[in-house]
């Protein structure tokens, strides 16, 4: 029998969450927000003025829960919690997002360089108005960087749909010195977080 918590929507298109949901046994629906390209983002991921990065993540990652939700209900779809989380790389209280182009990678790459950074990925649930969120804090210490490894790796594409224009299950994981926290967080989806939340889920029900 399907025990509630076992199984979920997940409101992400990211590969590489459905990788680390599979990993400790989550079966998933996907569950997309926006039902075509020509559709704004239903969520608004820009950073408010002087917000901290801690809190970022904690409200697009629940904004994310929250839209997921109300789209279920909508869709009449059956009842099942959804699941959705935001990752962001930081220099301090600057926010390195997705890379715009090719240029602005190498700019967040040149910048990280030889230099510590937090990645925070925040996890969020929501069933009925349980809604609750979780947030993983990791420091990684990357090498110094010439512009010859920038260029050879921004030429690659990978760092285009990641958060700080890098990706540590890619080639990326090259230049990481050292790791302090969770690797599936900086991956995108803290396991640890994660399943925490869903057992306070089963217990909530």
């Amino acid at each position: 029998m399907q025990v509630l918590g076992d199984w979920v929507y997940l409101a992400s298109r990211s590969p590489r969450r459905r990788e680390l949901l599979t990993q400790i046994g989550i079966g998933f629906e996907m569950l997309l927000l926006r039902e075509g390209n020509d559709r704004a983002p239903d969520v608004d991921e820009t950073p408010r003025p002087g917000e901290p990065p801690d809190h970022y993540v904690m409200r697009v990652s629940r904004d994310k829960a929250a839209m997921g939700w109300r789209r279920l209900v909508e869709r009449r779809l059956p009842r099942l919690p959804v699941l959705a989380a935001d990752t962001t790389v930081c220099l301090g209280d600057r926010i390195l997002g997705k890379p715009a182009d090719r240029a602005e990678a190498a700019t967040m790459l040149a910048a990280l360089s030889g230099r510590e950074h937090r990645v925070l990925t925040a996890v969020a649930i929501q069933f009925d108005a349980f809604l609750e969120t979780a947030v993983s804090e990791s420091v990684v210490r990357f090498d110094a960087l010439d512009e010859a490894m920038i260029a050879a790796y921004v030429a690659t594409g990978e760092p285009m749909d990641k958060a700080g224009a890098y990706g540590i299950q890619g080639r990326a994981a090259a230049f990481i010195a050292e790791l302090r926290g969770s690797f599936s967080g900086v991956m995108g989806l803290p396991l640890y977080e994660t399943a925490t939340l869903l057992r306070h889920l089963r217990k909530k029900l």
